[in-house]
């Protein structure tokens, strides 16, 4: 069983962020090349991804963080499966 979910909450409380923050803290420290792209209409929201660039995370954390999701099933669907859009896109 992975442990990510108590690191993520400790995290979340340590790092006094969002969930959205440290997610995307966390892809900002995979790569110096790599910049996510969230999407929003809010102006709120856009201001609460940007201070995840002020997130920095030790070079442990990330390791921990890594490690724990490489051991977890990760799943996601764009689209529902059998739905317009999917056939659509030619899934």
């Amino acid at each position: 069983a992975s442990h990510f979910p108590f690191f993520g909450f400790w995290l979340i409380n340590r790092k006094k962020a969002t969930v959205a923050q440290i997610s995307l803290a966390w892809v900002l420290a995979q790569k110096d090349f790599i910049v996510p792209i969230p999407g929003t209409t809010k102006l709120e929201r856009l201001k609460e991804n940007i201070k995840a660039t002020e997130i920095k995370f030790t070079k442990a954390e990330v390791e921990s963080m890594n490690q724990a999701l490489s051991q977890m099933d990760i799943e996601s669907r764009r689209f529902e499966p059998g739905s317009d859009f999917e056939k659509r896109v030619g899934l």
